[in-house]
């Protein structure tokens, strides 16, 4: 409208000045970008390519030239109100350059903007444990609404990697193992962002977990298994609006994903039809030059990523600072420079981000504490919940039990969020031990400390006493450092009397900031008597401690607060050097030092037998380490929380165990002594309560398991959807079924499956839809409880020119029945979930039998039926092809 006022007024007065094309909205966006990109200079289209969240970096050019993208993560201690009054400032001064060209604001939003003080949902693990592409629909809108209205324009989610590994530390973020229930659940949520204005950047492209679920390690992998398996998700989002993608660390096939023509052009842009822009992860541009060494410089390094078909490195200015010598030497023509440009400047156009740069801090501020997203993200945690086991109906908690106890350090600290999680709406996230006491009053809750998820359990803290200063003080000097790696001066220095600090969301230290920063206590420690000491770090996020100058304790890495434990020999009253480094980098922050000498034995599992004894049941609240750089060698529970399970199933009374993690566990030594198990996942800011409702039964889990559950460490890689073998599946020592199969999840209620048909649609909707058949079955809830059960229909095709996994999901519904209700559920069957890759690379539809499988999960099957495919129905392919190479 301002654009058409403008021109109206110019023909009146005569004016020769007109308004540019590309600052006319009512054009089409080709039109705008051809204008826009034939009147920028070279430094103007460079500085599009370009991403930093320094202002010192950014700013000037900001100003001038423009600038492609701002990353956030500076603003997450601020609220949201303040920071969407700082992003419009970036966007008035954007608007101040030659051409006006907004900036791009993006942030990370996995399951809930993570920046401070908005709703986060149950992470995307537990998202997809849901198996309800509706109810994601309406967490990603929810999430939308909030990135949307703080201006953040682009988020780095959804992760869509096919995890098949149990060992990959990131698999909490992830939809699972499945390329079909990943490429579903991600199409709920990226669809919603879209479609409110916000980019997503599906991640990470492509298969970053390979051998021994480490991430970033070298891949190799066939191309029928790259299109069969991982890059069906990414093709799904793309159709479904994804206008970015980001690349990963990892090489493929001997070349390095960031720099690959093949993957980031003929593949992405042509088998994927992709029209976005290619961004970096964190550090994999500079990778390519850095650890590959594929290329000698870093212009070299700039052309490499440029010209394979990679947009912009994010997320600070380091090989794109050489775009300039790459451009003026030739080894980046226009032609590939104004292209990198206008995928980045065509996408800004789309989301209308020329016309609406600027958001309302008061709109912001409100829909971050939005009590409609509060209730979804409590409804979303209640139905990501999955019973593992449920032995003699021991869940839900009897109302006659009147003396609980309840173990599990973590209980007493508001609920765990998981990876890439800010704090939440901090009003509403309680501790697990809360929630219970709030939802059951009645209920006496013992809490019982001692079950650690670290490395040894959390020891009296080190009491002052026992400290001194360098310069003779009781206690330690303590230095603070405003960045994470102890650098530089420090920009505080005070004494603390202990290390013994729970920083939940406030800075440590006032007028110090609230993110990113580290801190060193340094002194002495001086034993009451001699012997070997165990010292325990606990901490958010990593610490090293040193005693007379030996490293105890080492744990430098991003996690929740956990417990590591050293040992070290004490002479009783002689001063020993000690200091603790730590680092806090975003989200919560602890830091406790605790001792005790190692005669005293491990008390924790005498006491724990001793409160289990005494209690009508007993919670035992277990998880592990994870997360980006947190691989597991072994899946077994850290710490001692499996001496902890065991001691307390001795007592003979009813014990659930309650996971809250991200990934699987394996559970040789304690599954079959005890009778239940829950997995909460990481439940989000409302997990507290949602816990307390499912294991008090006012709310039925109706999760399934987006990944396998191993019996041993020794089966993994271990998935459902495995070809047959040319001998056997199992071990000399092990069998080779998984402990709890993909799609497993229990109810309290009990259902019945029954009819299954396989039948052709009519003729004119195959006309339309070649290939098209329905599957219909009816489910009764057969028990006394209303309940969600989540059919599920597997394919196997008897006869093909290549092998077949054993089964492949190809649908699923989540179902609601009162009880003794009776539903009749239809899936579809298309023509491109009966096709395959064959060896030419081509997807084609082969005649044959197909076998239809609907059951409950992977493992357990209910009804069965066959489906006969012949060339006449369909014809003999299906027109789709891989990029040559």
């Amino acid at each position: 409208m301002i654009a058409a006022v403008s021109l109206l007024i110019l023909s009146v007065t005569g004016a020769k000045a007109q308004t540019p094309a590309y600052k006319n909205p009512s054009l089409p966006v080709e039109v705008r970008l051809k204008d826009l990109l034939g009147r920028m200079t070279v430094e103007e289209k460079i500085d599009q390519l370009r991403s930093d969240a320094d202002p010192k970096v950014f700013l000037k050019a900001l100003g001038t030239t423009g600038w492609g993208f701002i990353p956030l993560y500076g603003l997450r201690g601020t609220d949201p109100a303040a920071e969407a009054k700082q992003i419009n400032e970036w966007q008035k001064i954007a608007q101040t350059s030659r051409l006006g060209i907004p900036v791009m604001p993006y942030e990370e939003s996995l399951h809930g903007l993570i920046d401070k003080g908005h709703t986060s949902f149950p992470q995307a693990i537990a998202l997809a444990a849901t198996w309800d592409p509706a109810l994601i629909h309406q967490v990603a809108k929810s999430i939308a609404a909030e990135d949307r209205s703080n201006g953040v324009r682009q988020v780095l989610s959804p992760v869509i990697n096919v995890c098949r590994d149990a060992r990959w530390g990131r698999e909490e973020e992830s939809y699972g193992e499945d390329p079909y229930l990943q490429s579903q659940i991600a199409v709920a949520f990226v669809s919603e962002l879209e479609g409110a204005g916000v980019v997503t950047t599906p991640k990470h492209y492509i298969a970053n977990v390979w051998d021994g679920g480490r991430d970033s390690n070298a891949v190799e992998i066939s191309d029928r298994s790259l299109f069969d398996v991982y890059l069906p998700p990414f093709k799904a989002v793309f159709a479904a609006g994804s206008r970015s993608v980001m690349c990963s660390y990892n090489a493929m096939n001997g070349v390095p994903c960031a720099c690959d023509p093949w993957l980031l052009t003929d593949v992405l842009r042509g088998s994927l039809g992709f029209k976005g822009y290619v961004v970096s992860d964190w550090g994999a541009a500079s990778n390519v030059m850095d650890r590959f060494q594929v290329v000698k410089t870093p212009a070299e390094c700039a052309a490499a990523l440029v010209n394979a078909g990679m947009e912009a490195e994010h997320p600070t200015v380091y090989i794109s600072r050489y775009l300039d010598e790459a451009v003026s030497k030739g080894l980046i023509s226009m032609k590939t420079l104004d292209q990198a440009a206008g995928r980045i400047l065509r996408v800004k156009f789309e989301i209308g981000l020329f016309e609406n740069p600027f958001v309302d801090p008061d709109k912001a501020a409100a829909e971050a504490i939005n009590p409609e997203h509060t209730a979804i993200a409590r409804t979303a945690a209640e139905r990501a919940m999955v019973l593992l086991k449920n032995d003699h109906n021991t869940l839900p908690l009897s109302a006659d039990y009147k003396n609980i106890a309840v173990f599990g350090d973590f209980v007493n600290d508001p609920v765990p969020l998981g990876g890439y999680s800010g704090t939440g709406n901090v009003e509403h996230r309680k501790s697990i031990l809360q929630g219970l006491k709030d939802h059951s009053p009645s209920v006496n809750f013992n809490f019982v400390s001692g079950c650690s998820i670290g490395n040894g359990v959390v020891l009296p803290v080190i009491p002052t006493s026992a400290l001194q200063t360098p310069d003779g003080k009781p206690g330690l000097k303590a230095e603070f450092f405003n960045n994470q790696n102890l650098e530089g001066a420090p920009a505080l220095t005070r004494t603390d009397s202990t290390v013994d600090f729970d920083w939940v969301d406030e800075a440590p230290s006032k007028g110090f900031q609230q993110t990113h920063y580290s801190i060193r206590w340094s002194g002495f420690i001086t034993a009451p008597e001699a012997g070997d000491y165990d010292i325990s770090g606990t901490s958010d996020d990593g610490m090293r401690i040193y005693v007379d100058g030996k490293m105890i304790v080492d744990d430098w890495s991003d996690h929740p607060a956990t417990t590591v434990l050293g040992r070290v020999h004490l002479d009783a009253g002689v001063k020993a050097p000690i200091r603790i480094d730590y680092y806090q980098n975003t989200g919560e922050a602890s830091a406790r030092v605790g001792w005790k000498l190692s005669s005293q034995g491990d008390m924790v599992s005498q006491q724990a037998a001793q409160a289990a004894s005494s209690a009508d049941a007993n919670l035992v609240f277990v998880g592990i380490k994870e997360g980006e750089g947190s691989d597991r060698a072994y899946l077994n529970l850290p710490g001692n929380q499996e001496d902890v399970i065991k001691a307390v199933a001795k007592s003979g009374k009813p014990t659930i165990v309650v996971i809250v993690a991200g990934g699987a566990v394996t559970m040789e030594g304690w599954v079959d002594q005890v009778p239940a198990i829950l997995d909460a996942w990481y439940p989000g800011q409302e997990g507290a309560d949602a816990i307390a409702r499912v294991l008090c039964g006012d709310a039925n889990p109706s999760g399934k398991l987006p990944f396998t559950f191993p019996k041993t460490i020794g089966q993994c890689p271990l998935y459902y959807n495995f070809e047959p073998s040319g001998r056997g599946y199992d071990y000399v020592n092990s069998s080779g079924s998984p402990l709890f199969a993909f799609g497993h999840g229990l109810s309290y209620t009990k259902f019945e499956y029954s009819k299954l048909a396989v039948t052709p649609h009519d003729r004119d909707s195959r006309a339309a839809n070649p290939g098209l058949f329905w599957v219909t079955f009816d489910i009764n809830n057969t028990g006394d409880r209303e309940g969600t059960e989540v059919p599920q229909l597997y394919l196997y095709e008897e006869t093909a020119s290549v092998i077949r996994p054993l089964k492949a999901l190809k649908g699923f519904q989540a179902v609601s029945l009162k009880p003794g209700e009776s539903k009749v559920v239809t899936l579809a069957l298309t023509a491109d979930d009966l096709s395959l890759w064959n060896t030419s690379l081509q997807r084609e539809l082969q005649p044959g039998t197909f076998d239809i499988m609907v059951g409950s999960s992977s493992d357990d099957i209910r009804l069965k039926g066959k489906l006969e495919v012949t060339q006449k129905m369909f014809g003999e392919k299906i027109p789709e092809h891989v990029a040559k190479k």
